[in-house]
């Protein structure tokens, strides 16, 4: 394991995450889904922000730290149940984490900043949050749409791009127009923008 504390972190959520008994396929290979997507986090996040600070890149490396083990079924099926899970998550992660910072030589305040970055508590009103926020929408909408698209009804998944697109920056929104999406769902995300947002 690497001697420098970033490089042990990032080694460390890694480690954590192999061990998702989830699998998903990407490009001829099974991996464990959360590591991949850490992975494609930080790549996304280097693309977006390449100047990012070190404290940002392990927010979004270890944004679904551990996330299997608190299950979106353990709570009910309804939005209330939905933000209860997110906000016990949010959490979660940051405790997840924070353990993993501290056992490689982070003080405090930048334990706190992480976890506060996961929290989701200031988005728009600080730069970093926002980052993190943008990563993740880039992330779904180029990894994670298409597949939870199929079988949908179309005027649910313009409302799910809606309610992402109203979550981004500009720059990010940038970005996300530029995204070749398969089969007919850039026709969807289309549909949702040309229905009034701006």
């Amino acid at each position: 394991m690497s001697s420098d504390p970033f490089n042990r972190v990032v080694q460390a959520i890694d480690a954590a995450n192999a061990q998702d008994p989830n699998r998903e396929d990407w490009q001829g290979t099974s991996y464990p889904k959360e590591l991949l997507y850490g992975l494609r986090m930080s790549e996304c996040l280097e693309r977006l922000c390449p100047t990012a600070s070190e404290l940002l890149r392990l927010a979004a490396r270890g944004q679904h730290i551990r996330r299997w083990e608190i299950p979106r079924s353990d709570y009910p099926a309804t939005r209330e149940g939905y933000l209860r899970w997110r906000t016990r998550l949010y959490g979660f992660h940051g405790d997840q984490l924070g353990l993993i910072m501290a056992g490689a030589g982070y003080d405090e305040d930048s334990i706190r900043r992480v976890k506060r970055l996961l929290s989701k508590r200031d988005l728009r009103s600080d730069p970093e949050s926002q980052a993190l926020e943008d990563t993740a929408c880039l992330v779904f909408l180029e990894y994670y749409f298409a597949p939870f698209a199929a079988g949908q009804d179309e005027s649910k998944l313009i409302d799910i791009v809606r309610k992402t697109w109203r979550k981004m920056s500009d720059v990010a929104r940038l970005r996300a127009v530029e995204l070749t999406l398969p089969g007919p769902f850039g026709a969807v995300v289309a549909k949702a923008l040309d229905a009034g947002m701006s």
